[in-house]
């Protein structure tokens, strides 16, 4: 019989070491820590956020963790309220295969679990690139989705397996903790139908959450049910309904490839599958000059894309923020009236905007054989504009802007940041932090990066 796959990744969470880590793989997750910082400081004036820092503020714990933003609370708040914060703008990192992610959901456990044991930077590379490595290959594995599961699920378990690296938990302990986070964190895939709430951009820091409540647990002794993956009623059967292989991990039996530079950074706050329409509607934007020259857009794209941001009748109509973010035809249409997408596209004034609204209508997609045949390894978005006048102009993206196969650079990298960190804190504080950021393997206690982001 093959090794149960939660021992598999527990020998692995054990045995995985900085010193491993290609240079490269490094630098990588240095750039990942940035952009979500980056997004979480966005993120501080959404209500979801509000709402979980003042319950989080009512709990004090020893060790305790810092909450972004200012304030501490026990590990698991602190997971929460920081894991809410970096996704609550869907403008944090992704990841595309069988099963969508967004792996640096992650990193609000590597930063809550790291800070109260004292960890080093290098323990919070090691364990970020883990946790990466983990969601990803089970993304590529099998899918959730497709029936109802929603990909926070995974996040359960990589988040814990992050926590035990830093907890340096042995692997029967490990073994563990994948089991209690494995067996009671199936999400449901309704947090994305219809009209979404803020629960959207609450669900990975829940599962985030979890997975270090169970590893605490286990690092006091608490066992947890095997074998999780492959057993009678686990999750193989129950959730992805399907034996799955998980393809060698990078770092395991001496292989190179780590999945963490494979994800891609977003350039617009998008769900990504919209971002190529974006990066299309925006290079057409002057040859179509007066947005009320058009007279209907139809965009030529992959089954996914229809299925997550385009099929429902909310997409057309926005309600909310969280909607809006995850409709292709509102961020094509937001995208072609302002010129941009950013953070004030979403608000009261463009959600209750009737001409916006009406130019959305105007938007519709089609699924695409050969769209599907390129997806996930790029994500095309082809774009048929029709002016007033009877003319079309057309236009493909594949790989937008951040996207591995396009990836942006250090100095895109930072300017994200700075256009999100420096009206709330200040340039100094984005200096410092940034400082801290690059040299994050020199760093002896991540508390001296996350002081930074306190409110005075």
């Amino acid at each position: 019989m093959s090794e149960p796959l939660a021992e598999r990744f527990a020998r692995y969470a054990e045995s995985l070491r900085y010193e491993a880590l290609p240079p490269a793989v490094v630098h990588e997750a240095k750039r990942r820590f940035i952009d979500s910082l980056a997004t979480a400081v966005g993120a501080m004036p959404a209500d979801a956020y509000r709402i979980a820092r003042a319950c989080a503020l009512r709990v004090s714990s020893d060790p305790g963790a810092t909450l972004l933003g200012g304030g501490r609370s026990s590990l698991e708040w602190a997971t929460f309220v920081n894991g809410l914060l970096i996704r609550y703008l869907d403008f944090n990192d992704t990841y595309l295969s069988l099963e969508p992610a967004h792996p640096s959901d992650n990193l609000s456990a590597v930063l809550s679990v790291g800070e109260a044991y004292r960890c080093d930077g290098k323990a919070l590379i090691t364990a970020a690139v883990l946790a990466y490595e983990i969601q990803c290959r089970l993304c590529d594995a099998a899918s959730l989705r497709k029936h109802g599961i929603d990909h926070v699920t995974y996040g359960a378990i990589s988040s814990c397996l992050a926590a035990c690296s830093l907890l340096r938990l042995d692997a029967r302990r490990t073994t563990h903790a994948v089991g209690i986070a494995g067996v009671c964190n199936a999400a449901l895939r309704q947090t994305r139908a219809g009209e979404m709430s803020m629960w959207k951009g609450c669900a990975f820091a829940n599962a985030a959450r979890n997975g270090v409540f169970a590893a605490l647990l286990a690092a006091e002794g608490m066992t947890g049910p095997a074998p999780i993956f492959e057993g009678e009623l686990g999750f193989m059967r129950l959730l992805t309904r399907t034996h799955f292989e998980v393809a060698r991990m990078g770092g395991e039996e001496g292989s190179n490839d780590f999945m963490l530079p494979k994800t891609y950074i977003k350039y617009w706050p998008v769900e990504y599958h919209a971002q190529s329409a974006v990066d299309a509607i925006l290079q057409l934007r002057p040859e179509i000059g007066d947005w009320q020259n058009v007279e209907a857009i139809d965009i030529y794209t992959f089954d996914a894309a229809v299925d997550i941001i385009g099929k429902d009748p909310e997409k057309y109509r926005p309600k909310t923020r969280e909607t809006a973010d995850h409709s292709m035809p509102y961020c094509v249409a937001v995208a072609l009236m302002d010129g941009d997408v950013g953070l004030s596209s979403f608000d009261d004034a463009h959600l209750n905007n009737a001409e916006l609204i009406a130019l959305t209508q105007r938007v519709k997609l089609h699924r695409d054989a050969s769209a599907n045949s390129r997806y996930p390894r790029g994500i095309p978005n082809r774009l048929v504009v029709k002016l007033s006048s009877g003319r079309l102009l057309e236009k493909e993206v594949e790989f937008p802007r951040g996207h591995s196969g396009h990836p942006m650079t250090d100095g895109e990298v930072e300017r994200k940041f700075r256009t999100l960190v420096e009206p709330e804190y200040g340039k100094a504080r984005a200096d410092e932090a940034l400082r801290l950021c690059w040299h994050l393997e020199e760093l002896n206690d991540v508390a001296s990066l996350l002081n930074l982001f306190a409110r005075e």
